[in-house]
């Protein structure tokens, strides 16, 4: 079946890619899907072209296996600590949370998707900043 391409949907992909950061995007719909994808010398002339970010918590040597209590990022996207700028965090260090309670935010593709607690105890760190990317797997919040 013959499908006429889609070029806002081209552009909007190859724009969603500069905005993440990400490789490749693929997007399926029914029979058929569409990828677009950076060429691999673009991708490592922008990581080493690219300015270093700010300042964030320490954990870029630390593994995630390594941290103890870890809750690790499901997704990339961007964290966001509180319900929006103008609000508290949803947790701080030394709170109590229950399982399920609301961690933070982590907006990806525009969706903005809750991260719960995996289980009750007391937030020993919170190891990203407000409106820092993330990747996946990279951890978060740690509960004891």
């Amino acid at each position: 079946m013959s499908h006429d391409i889609d070029s806002k949907l081209v552009r909007k992909l190859a724009a969603l890619l500069e905005e993440t950061g990400l490789g490749e995007l693929e997007y399926a719909k029914d029979d058929w899907r569409i990828r677009v994808a950076r060429p691999a010398v673009q991708q490592a002339a922008s990581v080493v072209a690219a300015p270093a970010p700010a300042p964030v918590a320490p954990v870029a040597d630390t593994a995630p296996a390594d941290i103890a209590g870890a809750v690790n990022s499901p997704m990339v996207g961007t964290a966001y600590l509180g319900p929006d700028p103008d609000s508290a965090p949803f947790v701080s260090v030394g709170a109590r949370v229950t399982e399920g309670q609301t961690l933070m935010i982590i907006e990806a593709m525009k969706v903005m998707n809750p991260i719960p607690a995996p289980r009750a105890g007391t937030v020993k760190d919170v190891l990203v900043q407000n409106g820092q990317p993330i990747e996946f797997g990279q951890p978060l919040i740690v509960i004891e």
